[in-house]
């Protein structure tokens, strides 16, 4: 037998339906917002990763799926949402649009080679959001409402932020220098990892899965204490937007996020869910002002975040949320005779053209074997053919609620279902 691949899903029955529902969430949620849909390749050139997630992020340097195509051609397939949307934003020319800021939403499968575990796939699917072309703190702070709004309509519990500046060119370099004379003597004692990342970006050593609950890194100096004067009022402004939204949120001076290109504010969310502990953040994002023009396109501030609807899944049924999911339809067609069987599949699709869900027959069961089938769809109505009915123009149907039967006309039918559902 062949199986899947490790770390990938299958999303069917009842977590399909989950699935479904919550993906029309977070359509509706960034629809509110006036967020326009994009959608882009799974695969890319390895180079835009390369370039835009960072050298030295642990997606580029130990999860992404990197191979070679039949042309020869260095590809990966996608591990995240922002660089394909960038990608996208300078090749359509988004940037000379009528319409600014872009704002863009996406979902969509990603990729990442690393260990399996709840929560966290080699497959998974992401969904969030982009803004290109504004550098207004206003936006930040929108941005960080959104997953706020989702998870409050959903029904999270305690939903929260914890944001945190990375400051501007002059920051990082004030912060670089402070960190590498900070961690000098120690650095030969930490991992394989934060010793790489040492030369390459000592800010990556705060993000350290392996060291990261050392006593060293949790008193490292604070970003917070290198901000320039403009990037210290910036993050002020920011959360003066979010105290205005009524936005519970902490600064958080441990939050670097894990990719390479943010600067200036960056952001998770997080909520109370039984049984994930430490694993309660849900979503992450930032501001990235230089990676457009670093992937060729013109300079352009940007804001975005994403988050994994796996994880937003396994945290609305650890909540115990009761989803509003229609788990029935609203008519199943039942016949014994060839006959009324040919009048069935005509009526099935005329239902289906005037907005009901219907269902027939196709196992040739006998009627004691369709009501049982008609009770498993859990449909509204039973519509009972049979054959001197439709000679007469007339069709039974039966409330399989109340048990109450009636003859319908067949002109009069839509009416009555209109008028009953």
């Amino acid at each position: 037998m062949i199986t899947k691949q490790k770390g990938m899903i299958d999303i069917t029955g009842e977590t399909s339906k989950k699935w479904i529902y919550l993906n029309d969430a977070i359509r509706s949620v960034f629809e509110k917002y006036n967020y326009e849909f994009i959608r882009t390749p799974i695969l890319e050139a390895s180079e835009l990763f390369h370039r835009g997630v960072g050298e030295t992020s642990d997606i580029v340097t130990k999860e992404t799926y990197d191979f070679k195509d039949r042309g020869d051609r260095e590809v990966t397939l996608r591990p995240e949402g922002t660089a394909g949307v960038v990608r996208a934003y300078i090749e359509n020319k988004m940037y000379g649009d009528a319409i600014q800021p872009k704002k863009l939403y996406y979902t969509g499968t990603m990729y990442r080679y690393e260990r399996p575990q709840t929560g966290r796939l080699r497959e998974l699917t992401q969904y969030g959001c982009e803004v290109l072309g504004s550098d207004d703190p206003a936006i930040d702070a929108e941005v960080i409402s959104i997953p706020v709004s989702l998870f409050k309509l959903l029904g999270l519990k305690n939903v929260r932020v914890g944001i945190n500046s990375l400051g501007d060119a002059k920051t990082r370099n004030d912060y670089h220098n402070a960190l590498k004379e900070y961690f000098k003597e120690d650095i030969k004692n930490m991992c394989e990892d934060c010793q790489k990342r040492y030369d390459k970006n000592p800010l990556r050593i705060l993000d350290c899965k392996v060291d990261g609950e050392k006593e060293i890194i949790k008193n490292a100096p604070k970003i917070t204490d290198y901000l320039s004067t403009e990037a210290k009022e910036r993050f002020e402004t920011v959360q003066k937007y979010l105290d205005l939204m009524g936005i519970e949120y902490e600064v958080d001076t441990n939050i670097v996020r894990g990719l390479d290109y943010y600067d200036h504010t960056v952001f998770e969310v997080m909520a109370d869910i039984p049984g994930m502990g430490a694993q309660n953040v849900l979503c992450g994002g930032g501001r990235y002002n230089k990676l457009v023009s670093t992937l060729g396109g013109p300079e352009t501030p940007a804001m975005g975040f994403g988050g994994g609807l796996d994880r937003l899944l396994l945290a609305v049924e650890s909540s115990d949320i009761k989803l509003d999911i229609n788990n029935g339809i609203d008519a199943y067609i039942m016949y014994v005779s060839e006959d009324e069987k040919d009048y069935a599949v005509s009526l099935n699709l005329a239902l289906r053209m005037n907005g009901f869900t219907s269902d027939m027959e196709y196992m040739s069961r006998n009627l004691k074997g369709q009501f049982k089938q008609a009770d498993r769809f859990n449909a509204k109505f039973l519509i009972i053919l049979n054959s001197e009915d439709i000679a007469q123009g007339k069709i039974k149907i039966k409330d399989n609620a109340t048990k109450e039967e009636q003859l319908v006309s067949e002109a009069d039918l839509i009416d009555f279902l209109d008028m009953n559902m």
